[in-house]
C-alpha cells in the first residue's frame, strides 16, 4: 500500500505509452473535479465503446436529458417508491462530477452509456427509510465509502489511510496536493496547467485536461499517461480491500455483484472496449474473477418495490458534507471554481472574492487581491505544497481583505466556497402531475424557484400578489414549505405579508408525496384540508385548519372545516381549549375580510365562542399554580387581542367588549385569582383607558399592601409591568406607582427577599436598557414631593412639571392625520 500511494502522487508514466486492454475501471472520487478532469483525459485518449457509471439502471431512459440546453447542474436523479413517496434517495451530480462529465462525453460523441448499479427498485425496498427520510439523502444516494465523520462512519475511509500513509494528518490537503493541483499528465500545475476547462454550466462538450493540451475530442492525448493515475488508485484500494475487507459495508456486496453482471453483459455486447466510472472502492471488487452464478446467488431474494425515477434540481449546499450528505464535499463552491476556471484559479478566486465583498460595501482594492494572491503562494511555498490550496487562500483573505475578522470571512464561506448555485432541469424530465401544475403556477405568478434564502413582501390588494400568497399558503397545508412567514411591515395589517423564501432539493420528495391529494395545488391542498378536518380532535387544531384554509383561499374546503369545527366547539367545554380556538377564529376573519371570502359562519361560531369564554373564565382563573398561571395569562393576553378583532370587524357581536371589560374587572379585583392574572387584567383595562389611573393606583397598593405574601406581589408586579408591552415606561411616567413599587420593595424582610428575587429580575430585565437607567436614576433621586399623594404638580426627571396644553394642542392634529382620524370640531375642548 505505501508503494501505491507513493505512486498517486509521482509523476506519469513516459509518453506515447499504449494503453492497457479494457476494460477500464476508472475509480473516481465522487465529486471531485481533479478525478473528474482525469476521466475526461482518459475517456478523450482510450475512446471507448461503451461508457458504463454508477448509478441506477432505470435512470437509463432519462441519460439523453443530460443534453438538453435546458438542463443545468447541479441536478440529482430522483428515485421514489410509487406506494410510498416518501421512501426516496438521490444521486446527485455537480458539473465537476466524474459521472457527469463521462455522462456528457458519452452523449457529445455518440457513444452508448448506461447505469450499472444496483437498481433502485432494490435499493429502495432493501431498508425502510429512517423517519425524515427524503429531507437528507440517505446511503443510498451515493456509495457510502466517503460518509461524514459525525455521521454512522464505516470502519475504513479510504482517502484517510491514504493520506495517512503519505504522512499527512488531513486527508482534504493529501487530496487537494495529490489530484486537484495535478493535471491528468501528471505534473503539477501552474496557470493552465492547474485545472483545465470542463464542462462548466453544463456544457460538457470541451475540457482540456490541463497541461496535456488535449481537447474533449482526445487529440493528442497519451492513453497510457491518461489511464496511469486509475491503474495507481486501483492498486492502492485493492490493498486497502485486502487489508479491511468490504470495510464495514455489507450492502456493498450485493451492488458490486449487480455492477459485475452489467460489466459482462456490456462486454459480450462492445467488447472490451468499455470505461466503467465508479466510486474508487468498488474497482477491486469489479476487478475480481468471480462466476456469473455466484453473482447472481447473492441477488436471489432481494426484496422490491415499484419505483418512479427522474430529474430534480439540486444545490452546491447539499453537496456540502455539513448538510449531512455522505458523500459530501466542505467546499462545492471552490471546488466547482478549479474546474470551471481555465487558467490562474487563484487569481480569479481572489477576484470573485473581492467582487462579493465590494457588493456588501466593504472596501477591497485591486491592490488588496495582488497582496491576497501573493500571500497564498507564499504560505503554500512555506508549507510545502505544489500550490496555494483553499486552507491558503481562506488564510490569505481573512488576513488582507477581512482585516483579520471571520465575520466577513464568513461570507466568503457561505455564498463561495460552499456556493449558492441551484440547478435547472428541462421541462420534458418526468414529473408528477402536481408538479407540473407547481411548475406553470410559479412561472405565470413570476415566482422563480432560488436556492438562496430571500425575502419576498406581498400586498394583498394586488391581484398577483394575492395570488402568490395562496400559492404560498397552500403548499404549506401540503408540507411544501418553500416559504414560511415571517414578522415584517405587515404588523398587525391586514393588507401585507411578508414571507422568507428559499427552495430545497428535498421539496421535489413532498411534491411527490403530495401528489396523492390531487394533480393541482389547488385540489390537493382541498383534499388535504379536508382529510385534516376529518381527523383533528383538538377544537384549536380545527380553528387553526379554518385560518389555513381562508388564508390559502380554498372555499371549498370550508364547509367541511366548518362542520367539524361547530360539532367539536358545542362539545368541548375546556375554557383553555376555547382560549386556544378563538384567535385563530379571529384572524381567519380578519384575513378572510381581505379576501373577500364569507366567512358569516365563522363569525357566528366565534361569537358563541367568545360568550362561553366570557362566562367559564372567572373560575378557570382560580386555584393554580405558577405554571398554569402564567399559561392562562398567555391566554388572556391572545383572548384580548381576539376580541378586539372581533370588536372592530364587520360582523362585530353587540355588546361583546362591553362584557369582556367586565371578565377583566372581575379578574383584576378577586383575591382568589393568581397575582399574574389580576396584575395583567389591570394592566390591559388601564392600556384600553377603561380603567382610571387611581383607581391602577389603588389595586396596586392592595397588591403590595404588608399583608400580602412578597411571592404574591411579585407575580402581581410581573403581570402588570412585567414584559416588553411598555411596563417600565408606565413606571417612569407614573411616579405614583413607582414609589408603590419602591415602597414595597424596601418592605420586603431580608429573609423573603431571595425567594421573590428571581419573578423581580425576570420582570425587569425584559425592559429596554434606557428603561432600565432611567427608573435607577428616578429611584436613587427618591420620591419627589406629593408624589405617593398624586399631586397635579407632580413632575419626573426629564419632563416638565405638568401638562403644557399649548404643546399638546400643536401636535394633535398631526396624531389625528397619522391615525386616520377626523378633524376635531372647531370650539371643541380638549
Amino acid at each position: 500500500m505505501p508503494n501505491a500511494s507513493a505512486r498517486l502522487a509521482a509523476p506519469a508514466v513516459p509518453a506515447a505509452s499504449a494503453p492497457p486492454a479494457g476494460p477500464w475501471l476508472l475509480g473516481v472520487r465522487h465529486h471531485g473535479p481533479g478525478s473528474a478532469r482525469a476521466v475526461l483525459a482518459a475517456l478523450a485518449a482510450a475512446r471507448p465503446g461503451a461508457v458504463l457509471i454508477e448509478g441506477p439502471p432505470e435512470a437509463d431512459a432519462l441519460l439523453p436529458l443530460a443534453a438538453d440546453p435546458a438542463m443545468r447542474p447541479p441536478v440529482a436523479l430522483l428515485a421514489h417508491a410509487v406506494d410510498d413517496p416518501g421512501r426516496a434517495s438521490f444521486w446527485p451530480m455537480a458539473a465537476f462530477s466524474p459521472e457527469w462529465v463521462a455522462l456528457r462525453w458519452a452523449l457529445d460523441h455518440g457513444v452508448p452509456v448506461r447505469f450499472i448499479d444496483l437498481p433502485a427498485a432494490h435499493s429502495l425496498a432493501i431498508e425502510a427509510p429512517a423517519p425524515g427520510a427524503g429531507k437528507t439523502p440517505r446511503a443510498e444516494e451515493e456509495p457510502p465509502g466517503e460518509r461524514a465523520e459525525d455521521e454512522v462512519t464505516p470502519a475504513v475511509d479510504p482517502i484517510r489511510v491514504l493520506a495517512e500513509t503519505a504522512g499527512y494528518d488531513d486527508p482534504e490537503r493529501w487530496w487537494e496536493d495529490v489530484v486537484e493541483h495535478r493535471s491528468p499528465g501528471g505534473t503539477t500545475g501552474t496557470d493552465s496547467g492547474d485545472s483545465g476547462t470542463g464542462t462548466g454550466g453544463g456544457s460538457g462538450a470541451t475540457g482540456a485536461a490541463g497541461g496535456d493540451g488535449g481537447t474533449g475530442a482526445g487529440g493528442g492525448c497519451d492513453p497510457g499517461a491518461s489511464l496511469a493515475p486509475f491503474a495507481a488508485l486501483a492498486e492502492a484500494m485493492a490493498a486497502l480491500r485486502e487489508a479491511y475487507g468490504d470495510g464495514d459495508r455489507p450492502r456493498d456486496a450485493v451492488r458490486e455483484a449487480y455492477m459485475r453482471i452489467q460489466l459482462r453483459t456490456a462486454r459480450k455486447e462492445f467488447g472490451d472496449a468499455v470505461a466503467v466510472v465508479c466510486g474508487a472502492w468498488h474497482v477491486p471488487a469489479l476487478a475480481a474473477r468471480t462466476t456469473l452464478a455466484a453473482d447472481r446467488a447473492l441477488l436471489k431474494g432481494l426484496p422490491k418495490v415499484k419505483a418512479e425515477l427522474t430529474w430534480v434540481p439540486w444545490t452546491h449546499r447539499r453537496l456540502a458534507r455539513h448538510s449531512g450528505y455522505g458523500a459530501g464535499l466542505d467546499a462545492p463552491g471552490w471546488y466547482g471554481h478549479l474546474f470551471d476556471v481555465p487558467d490562474r484559479p487563484i487569481e480569479r478566486w481572489m477576484t470573485k472574492v473581492a467582487g462579493l465583498l465590494r457588493a456588501e460595501d466593504r472596501s477591497v482594492s485591486t491592490a488588496h487581491v495582488i497582496e491576497a494572491v501573493r500571500l497564498a503562494e507564499t504560505l503554500a511555498a512555506l508549507r510545502g505544497r505544489p500550490l496555494a490550496g483553499l486552507g491558503e487562500t481562506t488564510d490569505a483573505v481573512r488576513a488582507v481583505m477581512c482585516e483579520g475578522s471571520d465575520v466577513p470571512l464568513a461570507l466568503v464561506q457561505d455564498r463561495l466556497i460552499v456556493g449558492e448555485s441551484l440547478g435547472e432541469v428541462p421541462d420534458s424530465a418526468p414529473a408528477v402531475p402536481l408538479q407540473r401544475d407547481l411548475t406553470r403556477t410559479q412561472r405565470t405568478l413570476r415566482l422563480k424557484p432560488e436556492a438562496a434564502e430571500r425575502e419576498l413582501g406581498l400586498d394583498l390588494r394586488k391581484d398577483t400578489d394575492a395570488a402568490r400568497s395562496r400559492l404560498l399558503h397552500r403548499l404549506r397545508l401540503l408540507d411544501v414549505r418553500w416559504g414560511e412567514p415571517v414578522e415584517g411591515r405587515s404588523g398587525t395589517g391586514t393588507f401585507r405579508e411578508s414571507w422568507r423564501l428559499s427552495w430545497q432539493p428535498e421539496l421535489s420528495v413532498r411534491v411527490a408525496e403530495a401528489g396523492m391529494w390531487g394533480t393541482t395545488v389547488l385540489t390537493a391542498a382541498t383534499a388535504k384540508a379536508e382529510s385534516l378536518a376529518r381527523e383533528a380532535t383538538a377544537l384549536a387544531g380545527i380553528t387553526a385548519l379554518a385560518e389555513r384554509c381562508l388564508l390559502a383561499g380554498l372555499p371549498d374546503a370550508l364547509p367541511a372545516v366548518m362542520r367539524a369545527l361547530a360539532d367539536r366547539a358545542a362539545l368541548d367545554a375546556d375554557v383553555g381549549h376555547l382560549a386556544d380556538a378563538l384567535p385563530a377564529l379571529a384572524r381567519a376573519l380578519r384575513y378572510g375580510d381581505v379576501r373577500s371570502t364569507d366567512t358569516a359562519a365563522l363569525a357566528e361560531v366565534a361569537a358563541g365562542l367568545a360568550e362561553r369564554i366570557c362566562v367559564g373564565l372567572p373560575p378557570a382563573c382560580s386555584g393554580l399554580d405558577a405554571d398554569g398561571a402564567e399559561a392562562l395569562r398567555r391566554q388572556v393576553e391572545a383572548l384580548h387581542g381576539a376580541i378586539g378583532l372581533l370588536d372592530s370587524g364587520p360582523a362585530r357581536a353587540e355588546g361583546l367588549r362591553d362584557r369582556w371589560d367586565a371578565v377583566l374587572h372581575k379578574l383584576a379585583a378577586r383575591d382568589t385569582v393568581a397575582g399574574v392574572i389580576r396584575g395583567r387584567a389591570a394592566r390591559l383595562l388601564l392600556d384600553e383607558g377603561r380603567l382610571a389611573e387611581d383607581e391602577a393606583a389603588r389595586l396596586m397598593g392592595l397588591a403590595l399592601s404588608p399583608g400580602t405574601p412578597p411571592a404574591d406581589a411579585a407575580a402581581w408586579i410581573e403581570g402588570f409591568a412585567g414584559g416588553a408591552s411598555g411596563g417600565g415606561m408606565l413606571l417612569v411616567h407614573d411616579e405614583r406607582l413607582l414609589t408603590l413599587v419602591d415602597a414595597w420593595l424596601a418592605g420586603i424582610p431580608a429573609d423573603r427577599f431571595t425567594d421573590v428575587l428571581p419573578l423581580l429580575r425576570r420582570t425587569f430585565s425584559a425592559y429596554e436598557p434606557a428603561v432600565r437607567r432611567t427608573l435607577g436614576e428616578l429611584v436613587r433621586r427618591g420620591p419627589a414631593a406629593g408624589a405617593a399623594r398624586g399631586d397635579a404638580g407632580r413632575s419626573t426627571g426629564g419632563f416638565g412639571p405638568g401638562l403644557d396644553r399649548g404643546r399638546a394642542d400643536a401636535v394633535e392634529p398631526v396624531l389625528r392625520l397619522l391615525l386616520g382620524r377626523p378633524p376635531e370640531p372647531a370650539g371643541a375642548t380638549g
